[in-house]
């Protein structure tokens, strides 16, 4: 019995879950159950068996800002502002 939702492009049942990718390292594959047809190699969401590109997107752009406040909260301190008065 597979575990993943049929290939939205050729209906097979059998998919792998991704353990990496580009945009997700190794959290956001399993954050969005990102998984690949092993008979035609689409990528999409093992749960649902829809395409995961919106996901994808939100997911990065959250990445995005939090890593934005990081660095800016760094340089803050490293500039000698205080956030506590």
């Amino acid at each position: 019995m597979n575990q993943f939702a049929p290939c939205p492009k050729c209906q097979n049942t059998f998919a792998e879950q991704l353990k990496f990718t580009w945009w997700g390292g190794v959290l956001g594959p399993k954050l969005l159950k990102h998984v690949k047809c092993r008979n035609c190699g689409a990528k999409y969401n093992g749960k649902t068996g829809k395409d995961n590109t919106t996901a994808i997107i939100i997911y990065s752009l959250v990445i995005a800002v939090v890593v934005f406040f990081i660095f800016f909260f760094f340089m803050a301190l490293v500039a000698g502002i205080s956030f506590m008065k």
